[in-house]
């Protein structure tokens, strides 16, 4: 999905929240059944089956707990985040809100939302069959701000309809870069359509391209670019542009009427292959109503670009008046059976051995792929994705802007190596009073 609309406006949100947390809270003083009725307000961004099934776990939840009820509030990627910004900066966020590893840090870092730590230590929310690296997802600076929903990693989702019409085998589990932009010219020259849709978005895949390479987007400490060759930057974007003069990749103009699902390149059969995150293999399968299936983007040398992520997190906003009833329904989410079987892996691989092991036998072939696909990486390596440093939003609005202006032919990959790795130094090299002082 497109991600950059909001970056900046809520960087510039952020840096002015109030530090302090409100006193505002909801609550209802209604009585029911000897119970005081509280509400909880529930927060997530999502296409329309992440939606249909999170009613379906909210009405499980309220009957279950006859005291709870819950006022959902939801919205695609864009418009979430244009929703929470001004909700950040008037401590009036949702008691349980998805987060992101992006915006993870910069909320946290504004006290605006609670450490889960100690809910987790008394059995609010039952850990006993999450990893504590998973878990670590969610960490900064020793407090959990952000508890995993699911596991998931970059993949390319495929529709092999498209690339035997274009009477090309397509891609295989160990490709190589070459291998793609041959792949991707192929099915242009045969069908007249798009060869891929883009690697999109850039702030997902040049770090994944960077790790294919043996190194990191980000330092250790992230006060700085971990890459030290702009050389890497140059390859990878003129492997994009020589792929758009070919016609096998779209130039931003025709990515950005993407708005929701329906609109993907993949699902009009404009192009049979989209850059994506696994869990996201649901949302293009029932969109696109005809079989897909799930590779591994190209690889260089190494295995470890590969990583699995916490798909995304729940998060308790700092000033809500019902932190342990959200704490419990973020239990309730994470380890109910009955839940998970509505919720069938959508944000990803559920974090709970236990829940993942009872939902596989039982999952459908289509399902089974993204499990499966995402215990493949997790062989390959144990990591877990960590939240972004300070500056990342505007670290990936300025990737994104630069990124279109190469692809439109408005500056050299070159240029844009050094442009990026001027600006980008700039913004995190903030970030080495941050360190010190912790």
């Amino acid at each position: 999905m497109i991600k950059n609309k909001w970056l900046v406006y809520l960087s510039f949100i952020l840096t002015i929240a109030i530090g302090g947390c409100s006193s505002s809270g909801n609550k209802d003083t209604s009585i029911k059944q000897n119970q005081e009725i509280v509400t909880l307000r529930l927060a997530w961004w999502g296409e329309q089956p992440r939606h249909e099934y999170m009613m379906k776990v909210i009405e499980l939840y309220e009957k279950k707990n006859p005291h709870i009820h819950i006022e959902p509030e939801y919205a695609n990627w864009d418009d979430y985040w244009k929703r929470i910004a001004p909700m950040a900066a008037g401590n009036e966020l949702p008691d349980i809100m998805q987060m992101d590893l992006l915006y993870l840090r910069p909320y946290a870092s504004n006290q605006l939302l609670e450490d889960l730590t100690t809910y987790i230590e008394e059995n609010v929310i039952g850990t006993q069959s999450i990893s504590r690296e998973i878990l670590k997802g969610g960490v900064i600076n020793n407090q959990l701000y952000g508890f995993p929903l699911g596991l998931n990693a970059p993949a390319v989702i495929v529709d092999h309809a498209l690339f035997h019409s274009a009477q090309t085998v397509g891609p295989k589990s160990n490709w190589t870069w070459d291998e793609f932009e041959d792949t991707a010219i192929e099915v242009h020259d045969q069908l007249d359509i798009f060869g891929t849709n883009g690697m999109k978005p850039p702030e997902v895949f040049f770090p994944y391209y960077l790790r294919t390479q043996g190194e990191n987007f980000y330092n250790e400490e992230g006060t700085s670019l971990g890459y030290k060759d702009d050389q890497l930057f140059i390859n990878y974007f003129n492997l994009q542009l020589q792929l758009v003069k070919k016609g096998a990749f779209p130039k931003p103009n025709v990515t950005e009427q993407i708005k929701v699902i329906e609109d993907e390149l993949l699902v009009s059969q404009l192009s049979p292959m989209t850059w994506s995150y696994s869990n996201q293999y649901f949302g293009f399968l029932y969109a696109s109503k005809r079989p897909l299936e799930l590779y591994p983007p190209p690889r260089g040398n190494l295995n470890d670009g590969l990583l699995v992520r916490p798909s995304m997190f729940f998060s308790i906003g700092k000033n809500s008046m019902q932190k342990e009833e959200a704490a419990k329904f973020i239990h309730f989410f994470t380890n109910d059976v009955e839940a998970n079987q509505l919720i069938q892996g959508e944000r990803g691989v559920p974090v709970s051995t236990k829940i993942a092991n009872d939902l596989y036998p039982n999952l459908n072939n289509e399902q089974k792929k993204v499990f499966d696909y995402v215990n493949q990486v997790r062989e390959i390596s144990e990591k877990v994705e960590s939240p972004d440093p300070i500056g990342a939003i505007q670290i990936v609005a300025q990737l994104q802007s630069i990124s279109e202006q190469i692809l439109f032919e408005k500056i050299t990959p070159a240029e844009g190596a050094k442009l990026f790795r001027k600006e980008a130094n700039r913004i995190l090299s903030k970030n080495n009073i941050y360190v010190k002082e912790h």
